[in-house]
């Protein structure tokens, strides 16, 4: 098991990372100094009912309660937050309790929120049970809903109390759940390190098939470059930005298309990142070395065609989302684009014409 500290200005918490951590999750709790009378589970539907009795077992509470939650972009809504709030209040439950998260990003994003504002902050245990939760989502604070116009445009920056990322909980995982988790993986290793990139680039198949001791140490090192970003920007004023790349991109197809299952967030995020390194190579930021190393990588992975979910007739959509995105600042639409694997640039403002031109041009021929 390992222990990764993480030390923002508001919170200082950690994360435990390794297979089987939820056995000692009681004893994690104490050791935390984490007191509560009260617990309530937010549970996504899909995680195997095993993992909810055994975890539920492990913890010490004068009362435990489980709320089930059907994960999906379209019911990461503020009328669910709703839900949970008044689940909260009829149970008469105090700031001195805890929500505790067992679930994917989505579940993470919508308990994380609700405890931000019920009664101004309760206690928040975070298990993350998919990998892109658990190398993404769980860390840096984030919260929030969807709205009608566009993604996680209503949230909060809230810390947790505790991580848990258990890696056994990825057993239950399809492929298709790995390779989204993969996405915010490569997304590290793109903004920050080339050498884990190459690790990446070596590794893939085994990472893909949940090789133990490369599988921890992707998640263990995928979390020590969000963390010491999160570190430096807890609110997203400057370099914090830079996770955010492909993903201007990526909200923009994923709400296009309706959250449908026909697109994740992860692999909108994989569409997202070919995306912004094409711009690069537009933009003439990016070696056409670096340029063939990650597009041949996107390869292997078989995300670099668009063409089977978008047409030119979408293109006004997808630029409507991309100008409601909560990253820009101006009527220009913000990009993080590569100046090299491991170097970022995250101030790339564009108009509108500029972006349309490209997304036609490069994208949708």
């Amino acid at each position: 098991m390992k222990i990764l500290p993480v030390k923002t200005k508001s919170k200082h918490y950690n994360i435990y990372i390794g297979y089987n951590v939820i056995s000692q999750l009681n004893k994690i709790i104490n050791k935390e100094k984490i007191k509560f009378k009260k617990a309530l589970l937010v549970v996504d539907r899909k995680i195997p009912k095993y993992f909810i009795k055994r975890i539920k077992s492990k913890i010490n509470s004068e009362k435990k309660l489980i709320y089930f939650f059907n994960a999906s972009e379209r019911n990461k809504n503020i009328l669910n937050v709703n839900l949970i709030l008044e689940f909260l209040l009829k149970n008469n439950f105090t700031r001195n309790d805890v929500i505790i998260c067992l679930g994917g990003g989505i579940v993470g994003d919508i308990s994380g929120f609700a405890a931000s504002i019920y009664k101004r902050g309760l206690k928040f245990i975070n298990i993350p049970s998919t990998l892109l939760s658990q190398v993404d989502s769980s860390i840096g604070g984030k919260t929030g809903v969807n709205s009608r116009l566009g993604k996680n445009l209503i949230g909060s920056f809230y810390q947790p109390d505790i991580v848990i990322s258990d890696t056994m909980l990825l057993n239950s995982l399809p492929k298709r759940e790995i390779i989204c988790g993969y996405a915010e993986i490569l997304k590290h290793s793109l903004i920050k390190s080339k050498k884990f990139f190459l690790f990446l680039d070596k590794n893939l198949k085994k990472i893909l098939k949940l090789e133990k001791k490369i599988i921890e140490k992707a998640i263990l090192e995928s979390c020590k470059i969000k963390k010491q970003i999160v570190e430096k920007d807890e609110r997203e004023k400057n370099i914090r930005k830079s996770l955010n790349l492909g993903h201007t991109f990526g909200h923009a197809y994923e709400a296009t298309l309706n959250y449908s299952k026909k697109l994740n967030h992860g692999e909108a995020v994989l569409y997202g990142i070919y995306s912004s390194i094409n711009l690069s190579k537009r933009l003439k930021t990016i070696s056409n070395k670096d340029y063939q190393l990650i597009s041949s990588h996107l390869a292997k992975l078989h995300f670099d065609d668009l063409n089977k979910f978008f047409n030119k007739k979408d293109l006004n959509k997808i630029l409507s989302f991309m100008v409601t995105d909560k990253k820009n600042t101006s009527k220009k639409i913000n990009f993080i684009t590569l100046k090299k694997i491991g170097v970022v640039n995250i101030n790339n403002q564009l108009n509108t014409d500029y972006v349309k031109k490209f997304i036609n041009l490069f994208l949708l021929n």
